[in-house]
């Protein structure tokens, strides 16, 4: 074992704790979103990064359970340091930014549930890439995830306004494809991912403000609610959601753990409904179910494929 390497002990309750922190956290993002949705895409996600660069620092200061080695201890390939610190940024940037306009362009509900499609596409490419081949169970998940999707595309939407829906939708579908891909390089990643949070972030908030300025937006920062919004977005979701998370898959059952994820798009589509801001459809339960329905069964006999973080 090395040195840098110890082991911790914690009671399981602590460890679901963690994760049902992360979960509820990640629900509750669509609400804050919609606080916010006067702040243009590319400023709120540089609030949102540079606050969870703040709110992830806990990581960098926590020593890992599991016997790989820290960045800073050993020489990368020049490969996985382009992937590190070039690619990771670039994915939570899609990630965070594709999510924020997507549910700008179309239903708040719809655009979340389909972002959080991102655990049944993580298993996908996890099989995949890791065994050069995708078992039965994980392909007939992603079909019945992706039917909970379609679900959510009413004959309605294919009249006014049906662009600015299918934007949004593959918008939202970008953030999800952003979050699998990134979840799969810290899984195979031949250093720990984590502690390098707050970096990586601070280097995606830089490429967003850089585009906000680009995009001609005018200067300036939101104030109100509105502000309090996007600290609130990346302090929890994507700041403490992110160490709970850590936390949680360090030291509980990974099965166990993962599979609270699949939680997020039912407990998210609830909030939003009880909040007002989405109505009660019928086609908003059925879609969740569906979604956390095909992740579970895309999950079985999976063994490193569970999801690595959000």
């Amino acid at each position: 074992m090395s040195r840098y390497t110890i082991v911790l002990h914690q009671p399981l309750y602590l460890s679901v704790f963690a994760a049902l922190v992360a979960v509820v956290l990640w629900a509750i993002a669509p609400l804050l979103v919609d606080i916010a949705s006067a702040v243009p895409p590319f400023r709120l996600a540089t609030i949102a990064l540079l606050s969870g660069a703040v709110a992830a620092l806990p990581m960098t200061l926590r020593k890992r359970t599991k016997a790989r080695t820290d960045v800073r201890q050993v020489t990368l390939p020049l490969k996985w340091k382009l992937v590190i610190y070039g690619l990771v940024p670039a994915l939570i940037f899609g990630a965070v930014v594709g999510y924020l306009a997507g549910m700008g362009k179309a239903p708040a509900a719809e655009a979340a549930l389909i972002t959080y499609t991102w655990p049944i596409l993580f298993i996908v490419l996890s099989q995949w890439l890791f065994h050069r081949r995708i078992p039965l169970p994980v392909i007939v998940g992603a079909g019945i995830a992706f039917c909970g999707a379609a679900v959510l595309i009413s004959p309605e939407s294919l009249g006014v306004g049906a662009s600015d829906h299918y934007a949004g939708y593959a918008l939202a579908l970008l953030a999800a494809c952003c979050w699998a891909l990134y979840s799969w390089i810290c899984q195979a990643a031949p250093v720990a991912v984590a502690p390098l949070m707050p970096l990586l972030f601070l280097v995606a908030g830089a490429g967003a403000a850089t585009a906000d300025t680009l995009a001609g937006s005018t200067p300036g920062m939101p104030s109100g609610s509105a502000l309090l919004a996007g600290i609130a977005l990346g302090f929890g979701p994507y700041g403490l959601a992110m160490v709970a998370w850590d936390l949680a898959l360090r030291t509980g059952p990974t099965a166990l753990i993962g599979s609270l994820a699949y939680a997020v798009p039912v407990l998210a589509a609830v909030l939003l409904v009880v909040a007002g801001i989405a109505a009660p459809d019928w086609r908003l339960p059925v879609a969740a179910l569906l979604v956390v329905a095909g992740s579970v069964v895309a999950s079985m006999k999976s063994g490193r494929q569970q999801p690595a973080s959000n």
